[in-house]
């Protein structure tokens, strides 16, 4: 197994984790907030805001273990209100091909580490 931690200056582990772990021809993501990578601060703005920022941080994860939003197979969406469900998901999908989208699930839950409105985790294929 390999072990997957970006550097602070990219992006701040904020708990003891790895941001991604990759067995075999899988990489699991660790669900990402809105952390903004500059300041390691969680985004208290807008749903879209936050969103995005969930987003990016995915990004920067998967390009760091080499791969992209085009091989995860599923995604785990965490909300804390589900009246932001329609905004999340256009922002999500806008990062994905539309021919290519992953299995997901979303989940409504009271609260979420760092006080965000959303995160979001992957399962990647690396595999041919």
């Amino acid at each position: 197994m390999e072990y997957i931690t970006l550097p602070d200056n990219v992006l701040p582990a904020v708990a003891p984790y790895s941001h991604a772990v990759r067995a075999g021809d899988f990489l699991f993501v660790t669900g990402q907030l809105a952390e903004d990578p500059a300041t390691g601060q969680v985004v208290r703005g807008p749903i879209d805001e936050q969103t995005r920022r969930v987003m990016e941080n995915l990004k920067l994860v998967l390009e760091h273990a080499g791969t992209s939003f085009n091989k995860v197979v599923m995604a785990r969406i965490f909300v804390t209100d589900f009246r932001f469900f329609a905004t999340v998901n256009e922002i999500y999908a806008s990062y994905f091909d539309a021919t290519r989208l992953p299995c997901r699930t979303t989940v409504g839950v009271t609260a979420l580490a760092g006080f965000g409105d959303v995160e979001v985790d992957l399962i990647v294929y690396c595999g041919e």
